[in-house]
C-alpha cells in the first residue's frame, strides 16, 4: 500500500462550477479554429433561416470548457497536495442548443471514486451539465478521470 490511497485528492459530492457566456465573434473563432465548417456557427444569415434561428456555439466548444475545468481544478495544489489529473473517458449528450450573449452554468460533481493500486490513483465517475439557469440541461456529461498526487514539483 502506498499511503496515497488515503489521501485525499478528490471526494464523492464534490462540486465545481463556472458561468460562461460566449459571444457571436467567439463562437465563430473557436469554429474556424477548429475546422468546424457549419454555418451554424460562423454565418448570421444562414443561422436565422435555419431550425433555431440564431449563431449557435458548437458542442465541442462547450464540452471542451467542461474538460478544461475539470483539468485545471484536479490539477490542482491549492491546499498542499499537488495532484495530477488525466481524462480517461468523456461523454456528452447535446439535449439543446447553446446561443451567443446567454449566461450557461456548467457543473461536475464527483459521483464515486475508487482507489485503484495498479494505476496509482484514484478512479472517479463524474456527472455534468450545462444549464441556463435553473431550467432544463442544454448539456449532460458523464466522465471518468484518473487524479493522482504528482511528484512534480510546483514552479515558484
Amino acid at each position: 500500500m502506498s499511503g496515497f490511497e488515503n489521501s485525499h485528492l478528490i471526494e464523492v459530492g464534490e462540486r465545481l462550477s463556472r458561468t460562461v457566456r460566449y459571444t457571436r465573434d467567439e463562437i465563430a473563432a473557436f469554429a474556424r479554429m477548429t475546422f468546424d465548417e457549419n454555418p451554424l456557427h460562423v454565418d448570421n444569415q444562414v443561422a436565422q433561416r435555419a431550425r433555431f434561428g440564431e449563431i449557435i456555439a458548437s458542442g465541442q466548444q462547450t464540452s471542451a470548457v467542461m474538460m478544461g475545468m475539470l483539468a485545471t481544478y484536479f490539477s490542482r495544489a491549492d491546499d498542499g497536495v499537488p495532484r495530477q489529473m488525466l481524462c480517461l473517458n468523456m461523454n456528452f449528450s447535446f439535449k439543446s442548443p447553446v446561443f451567443a450573449d446567454q449566461d450557461v452554468l456548467l457543473t461536475w460533481q464527483v459521483a464515486s471514486i475508487e482507489w485503484r493500486a495498479k494505476l496509482g490513483g484514484q478512479l472517479a465517475q463524474l456527472d455534468g451539465n450545462a444549464r441556463i439557469g435553473g431550467g432544463k440541461p442544454l448539456i449532460i456529461a458523464r466522465g471518468t478521470i484518473l487524479v493522482s498526487e504528482s511528484t512534480l514539483k510546483a514552479a515558484a
